[in-house]
């Protein structure tokens, strides 16, 4: 496993032709991707917390990389309220990407530059640093909507750029229409919560996600070239064994490429245009 300033140069050193991409889970539901020479860090959990299970792969301040930090929801592990700030002066250049409905709360809270937080949600789309950003609505576990403005507190992320097409869900759970909106694009990787939802656990104000099975009937729907589990390992209390995920897809969906995720550790994927396999090709870096 990778961490600190070896993975910082991992990703530097990382050249990506059109077409491809490359990705390092950095834990929970997030991610340091690589599309063309951008850097975008998604949902990235930094910050030491009692009942982590696994430490922060990065400090704050080693993130001098950063060209785009998104944040899907104004949770911990997906917002890093301790850490952006740290990232922001690490990565001088870097743009944050949130909700639209949080973008001034955002940018008043964590005192970044107003021209540095930009915001997204349904229809709402930026596109900075080689790297179109639209949002798709997010339930979690609720399909939530300000009544005011209309806007989501919580997206998942379409980015495109260098040629390839990557869906990071965020926090959801299924919700009508859901599918039918995602099949306005063609993923070449989709990253998938599977972690799920209890009465136990909402009750403890720990809010859901999909299932496992349910994570695997989205890709079915969506048939990304390569789909990838996530939001696991990280605290005991919520969590699920992402190998019935991957027997899961290999029973129900036999023809769409799966990956386990290891922390730190490079992965290089060949988009649908670029590779001659079908569906996309995975190489991990050991």
């Amino acid at each position: 496993m990778q961490t600190g300033r070896a993975l910082i140069d991992d990703i530097g050193m990382c050249a990506v032709p059109a077409g491809q991409a490359a990705f390092w889970w950095l834990g929970q539901h997030g991610f340091a991707l690589k599309l063309g020479p951008a850097v975008c860090y998604v949902d990235a959990f930094l910050s030491p917390r009692d009942g982590r299970q696994v430490a922060p792969l990065l400090r704050p301040e080693e993130v001098t990389n950063a060209d785009l930090v998104l944040g899907s929801h104004d949770h911990a592990d997906h917002i890093d309220r301790a850490a952006w700030p740290g990232i922001a002066a690490a990565s001088p250049q870097a743009k944050f990407v949130v909700p639209a409905l949080l973008r001034e709360k955002i940018v008043c809270e964590l005192g970044l530059a107003d021209d540095r937080v930009l915001g997204v949600d349904q229809d709402l789309a930026i596109e900075a640093c080689g790297v179109a950003v639209t949002a798709v609505p997010a339930a979690h576990e609720f399909l939530d909507r300000d009544p005011r403005t209309g806007l989501h507190p919580c997206v998942g992320f379409v980015l495109v750029g260098g040629g390839f097409c990557i869906y990071h869900a965020g926090d959801t759970c299924l919700y009508e229409g859901m599918q039918a909106l995602l099949r306005r694009w063609r993923f070449d990787l989709a990253l998938l919560p599977i972690n799920g939802r209890d009465a136990r656990r909402l009750a403890a104000g720990c809010i859901g996600n999909m299932t496992y099975q349910e994570a695997a009937d989205l890709a079915g729907a969506i048939r990304p070239g390569l789909t990838v589990p996530t939001h696991f390992e990280m605290f005991a209390g919520n969590s699920e064994d992402p190998q019935l995920f991957l027997d899961y897809m290999r029973v129900k969906y036999p023809d769409l490429a799966t990956h386990l995720p290891r922390h730190g550790e490079r992965a290089d994927v060949c988009g649908r245009q670029s590779s001659r396999q079908t569906p996309s090709a995975v190489r991990q870096k050991l």
